[in-house]
């Protein structure tokens, strides 16, 4: 990836120069030092805290939050439509059958779920 040109200094050079601001006893001989005026640092100084600010908000942005809760709870909400639409289904077949059919078929069902769902406390 090239470096970037912004302004009259290549981006590598405003890092150097905030790395070493981190670090240095007077900021006005390190400007001195680099060639720039010390009110330029602080430029860019706060120009890189606003980016830093605005990435880390969008990451714990509340927005961000409730767009996930969203998506779990229609993922939830997918699951337990499925469910009643098994029991109903089950409650319909079990109304209209005579007792023997409905006793074999109920077994049956109860197998099936048995399949599906883990053994509790095993």
């Amino acid at each position: 990836m090239g470096k970037r040109q912004v302004g009259k200094y290549p981006q590598s050079f405003r890092q150097m120069a905030l790395e070493r601001m981190k670090d240095c006893r007077s900021v006005s001989a390190l400007a001195d030092e680099l060639g720039v005026h010390r009110t330029v640092l602080y430029h860019w100084h706060r120009q890189q805290e606003e980016a830093s600010d605005a990435s880390s908000a969008w990451a714990t942005s509340p927005v961000r939050e409730l767009r996930k809760q969203v998506r779990d709870l229609k993922r939830v909400l997918a699951e337990k439509t499925l469910e009643v639409d098994f029991f109903q289904r089950c409650l319909a077949k079990s109304r209209g059958s005579a007792s023997e059919q409905q006793r074999l078929w109920r077994d049956s069902i109860y197998d099936q779920i048995r399949e599906l769902m883990p053994m509790q406390g095993s």
